[in-house]
């Protein structure tokens, strides 16, 4: 089975948690590519049976990175035909996961971050299996203290070992899949 892990990170959060997917997954006898977008990033997600994708939250949607690189998936794959009416499904299958703050709405503004990237992967015809989302901190020295007065209370130093455990328990139970 071919793995991808693909993900974005901006302030580190998302890269704690991409990290922790790959070492569960190796730890499982899985090789994988772990590939963090950026804006030069060409990759073809349809040479992966299984796709993990991930991003920071920012005003709602995935990092710039992953916007403009699911962008360019989409136009590409709907060029060659591969996005077909009521995507049938190809025997493939996702996980979305997101890091998010949450100061203002909490988990709400991360949905459609999560919802935005499945959607490239759902007209493609995966399945996707689960969506994960992570709390994280805010890092930026300006906004550091929204980690401390949000709709979620205090997250600083989220994602913490607790979070990272859950991070392997739900890679472990989405292996047995």
């Amino acid at each position: 089975m071919r793995i991808l892990n693909l993900y974005h990170t901006t302030t580190g959060n998302t890269l704690k948690v991409a990290e922790r997917i790959n070492q569960t997954l190796q730890d499982l006898g899985h090789t994988l590519d772990s590939v963090k977008a950026d804006k030069e990033t060409k990759i073809d997600v349809l040479e992966y049976d299984l796709v993990f994708a991930g991003s920071g939250v920012y005003a709602w949607l995935p990092g710039k990175p992953m916007q403009k690189l699911f962008a360019e998936l989409r136009a590409a794959y709907a060029n060659n035909g591969l996005i077909k009416p009521a995507s049938p499904r190809i025997q493939k299958k996702a996980i979305i996961y997101c890091t998010y703050g949450g100061v203002h709405t909490g988990i709400n503004e991360a949905i459609p971050a999560v919802k935005y990237m499945g959607q490239l992967f759902d007209h493609l015809g995966f399945e996707i299996l689960d969506e994960w989302y992570f709390i994280g901190e805010y890092q930026p020295e300006k906004i550091r203290e929204m980690s401390l007065n949000g709709r979620l209370g205090n997250i600083t130093g989220r994602p913490n070992e607790t979070d990272l455990q859950e991070v392997e328990q739900k890679v472990r139970g989405i292996m047995r899949v």
